[in-house]
């Protein structure tokens, strides 16, 4: 992908989901020259690095204290919201895991349910340690749009539907099916600035409108006037559509 890449776009991060939150993927990036930004499961055993003075003798110590995740050290806490009677606490450190090479950019986000004091946490990390917490978790909200896109390609555009079995006929299908991707979602949005609920559905409604209007009238043995096939094309453009009135 990097050489496909090229210079045209630098490429600073690469995003995975939690079945990569560790220390192979982690050396994987690191050795593409990028940094890795991924999920580590919930119980995961970080220890802040020891800052203990040296006992004179044999290795220097470099396990700290483990972390408990009841109850963070506040001074670590960056940011405090409330939605509803959700409390939500974002807390970053520098941690170090027994089982990766080099210590992480850990963010972790709390929340507690103020009604119920029920608590959970997500714990992201990533391997560049001068990363922002909130940019870490803005760029970790980022993955999801690629599980968007598989969406949108299976449900819309043909990647589950095609019977190609060579390997030809399959790349082209698959390109086809992420480049109709990326042409709907570039129409969607200037429709959008009009149309907040605009969607996939009503877009191909619209074109599949057009093309029946554009049939139709081939039909008649004189075109109607201009205005009348405005109001043919705006009505049958809208069958078939979600969000279109």
């Amino acid at each position: 992908m990097l050489k496909l890449i090229g210079f045209t776009i630098p490429i600073t991060y690469i995003v995975l989901d939690g079945a990569f939150g560790h220390n192979n993927a982690l050396q994987m990036a690191r050795q593409c020259k990028l940094h890795i930004i991924s999920k580590l499961q919930y119980n995961s055993a970080l220890y802040f690095p020891y800052e203990g003075a040296y006992c004179g003798c044999g290795a220097h110590k470099k396990y700290g204290d483990k972390i408990d995740y009841s109850c963070i050290p506040s001074n670590y806490l960056k940011e405090t919201t409330t939605e509803k009677s959700v409390q939500i606490e974002i807390y970053q450190m520098a941690m170090l895991h027994k089982l990766f090479a080099k210590k992480l950019n850990v963010v972790i986000i709390v929340k507690t349910n103020l009604k119920t004091h029920a608590r959970s946490h997500v714990i992201l990390f990533s391997s560049d340690i001068k990363l922002a917490y909130d940019k870490l978790v803005d760029y970790y909200k980022l993955r999801f749009q690629i599980e968007f896109n598989f969406r949108d390609a299976k449900q819309y555009w043909g990647l589950e539907d095609f019977m190609n079995v060579k390997e030809i006929p399959v790349t082209n299908a698959a390109n086809l099916a992420f480049f109709m991707v990326n042409v709907s979602q570039a129409l969607i949005h200037n429709v959008q600035k009009d149309d907040s609920n605009f969607g996939i559905q009503d877009l191909k409604a619209y074109f599949r409108g057009s093309k029946y209007v554009d049939e139709i009238l081939k039909l008649l043995p004189q075109k109607p006037e201009r205005i009348l096939i405005q109001q043919i094309f705006s009505r049958i453009t809208k069958i078939g559509s979600i969000n279109s009135g």
